[in-house]
């Protein structure tokens, strides 16, 4: 079983600040969960990048089966990085 989290703004922002704070928050409980579920995460994230052609998105190991996929500047448009959380 996983879980998501979609963090949103306020409406106060405009759409491309939103757009500019997008994450997932994701944990899975078993491993055969986790390519599926950061594959889906990341294709939604892609067509909010697609708006404003600005970032990248970046995924997180936060730890073991705990995971954040979200758009970020430091990463090219057009490409998804990897990191492990220290």
């Amino acid at each position: 079983m996983s879980t998501a989290t979609l963090e949103r703004r306020p409406a106060a922002f405009g759409l491309a600040e939103a757009a500019a704070h997008r994450s997932i928050d994701l944990e899975f409980s078993s491993a055969s969960e986790v390519h599926a579920g950061l594959e889906h995460a990341v294709a939604e994230l892609i067509s909010v990048a697609a708006q404003d052609a600005s970032c990248g998105i970046l995924v997180t190991r936060l730890y073991p089966g705990r995971y954040t996929v979200a758009l970020d500047e430091s990463v090219p448009f057009g490409q998804t990085f990897e990191a492990i959380a220290a």
